[in-house]
């Protein structure tokens, strides 16, 4: 057994799962070690700081869903369609394990420090590609028309991904989030139709 990366990974995972729970700024080194069954000086060699260790703990979840988004619009080529696009960017977040990521996002989202310590970290590359590629599929609307449809494409997915676990209970049975692949072409179909929507120049004849 590979003892250093089993107290790496506990460290993780109770940072983690403690950041869900309380928040990160509320969350003590002394809760995670406790939590963690390990010592401070486990947690000084294997990410020396706090703000690395919760670093850690955001990449851990954040880049193979960022990898993975990225393959896919790569893979889709220069010419991908909406649907595409979208696809690209809902599949690997919908197919992640949502009870290790949603408890900790919410308190992430709602951190004042989100924006440095997260957007600009894990997400602000990304959402480039994907706001470029969206403005060449939809050559008719500005960047800001494109912008704010991306965060609306954002809110839907988040709002998903934290109502998963009750969507049975609140729908009678009729939606059900375990099957991850008609979830996305449920969510592609409702967003594309809202980026295709005419944009505000369009809409009221203005050039």
């Amino acid at each position: 057994m590979n003892y250093a990366a089993d107290t790496k990974t506990r460290i993780l995972d109770s940072a983690e799962n403690l950041f869900g729970l309380y928040g990160i700024e509320e969350t003590s080194l002394r809760d995670i070690t406790t939590h963690a069954q390990v010592n401070l000086a486990a947690v000084n060699y294997h990410f020396h700081s706090k703000d690395s260790l919760t670093d850690a703990v955001i990449a851990r979840r954040v880049e193979p869903v960022n990898r993975r988004r990225l393959e896919m619009l790569d893979a889709a080529g220069p010419e991908a369609t909406v649907e595409q696009i979208l696809a690209a960017f809902l599949t690997p977040a919908l197919e992640i394990r949502l009870e290790c990521v949603v408890p900790m996002l919410g308190r992430i989202l709602s951190n004042p420090l989100f924006v440095d310590r997260v957007y600009k970290r894990h997400f602000a590359v990304v959402s480039e590609r994907f706001r470029a590629a969206l403005g060449q599929a939809l050559p008719d609307l500005s960047k800001q028309e494109v912008l704010w449809r991306q965060i609306f494409m954002v809110g839907a997915m988040t709002h998903l991904m934290a109502l998963g676990e009750i969507l049975p209970a609140i729908t009678g049975g009729v939606c059900d989030i375990s099957d991850r692949p008609a979830v996305v072409q449920h969510a592609v179909r409702f967003l594309a139709a809202g980026f295709r929507a005419a944009g505000e120049a369009a809409s009221t004849g203005n050039t």
